[in-house]
């Protein structure tokens, strides 16, 4: 079972992410991590990333596509895996069709956490972080005991430039420029289904394992 997680920044993707790969046995194939993994380890593609990122600009298609087709050919993704942060783009949805195509496969599901602007600039602006320790904490689900300080080191919290209300909204402004069209891709496909990301962490888990079985 060949399986798509879409959801904008602050979605919880990664949660939930980790919890289908385990109810599902999935191998998760996230497109960040593979990336990081690419630059770290000095391999030609993560060289070729890394020139990008290193000028402030989007990896090109072409890259990104190259980068999780080979991590497709691996064992683990033979029967099935859990896409999660690609394809971002109709273009990287195509090739992904296409690569599938060859080798008899496709894509099963998408499973798309829709989540309210209002719901997902505060998760995404409310948080912040201990200096000393690294904790996280954030001031509507998870504040600390004392304002400005962390419960567990008394170090003092900071917020990080990219959690702010604003860069908050650039950030989802360029996903939903990027994944509006990827949306109804999909749907046309008839593989689309939209759950509710307003719910609580627990209740949107149980929605997405439902979809699934």
């Amino acid at each position: 079972m060949y399986v798509i997680l879409l959801g904008p920044p602050g979605a919880g993707k990664g949660t939930q992410a980790a919890n289908i790969s385990k109810t599902f046995a999935l191998a998760h194939v996230a497109s960040g991590e593979l990336f990081r993994e690419a630059m770290s380890s000095g391999s030609e593609l993560g060289l070729q990333a890394k020139s990008f990122v290193d000028r402030g600009e989007l990896v090109p298609d072409e890259l990104t596509i190259k980068l999780v087709m080979s991590r497709l050919e691996k064992p683990d993704c033979e029967f099935g895996c859990l896409l999660d942060g690609f394809p971002r783009t109709t273009g990287q949805a195509e090739a992904l069709d296409s690569g599938f195509a060859a080798e008899n496969k496709k894509v099963d599901k998408v499973l798309f956490i829709k989540v309210s602007d209002e719901e997902l600039l505060r998760r995404l602006s409310g948080r912040w972080i201990c200096k000393s320790c690294q904790t996280p904490y954030h001031m509507v689900s998870s504040p600390p005991k004392e304002a400005g300080r962390c419960d567990k080191c008394g170090g003092e919290l900071y917020q990080r430039s990219d959690d702010t209300p604003e860069t908050a909204r650039n950030r989802l402004g360029v996903y939903f420029r990027e994944t509006a069209p990827l949306i109804s891709y999909y749907h046309n496909q008839g593989k689309l289904v939209e759950l509710n990301g307003d719910k609580s962490i627990d209740e949107v888990g149980v929605d997405l394992i439902g979809a699934l079985r």
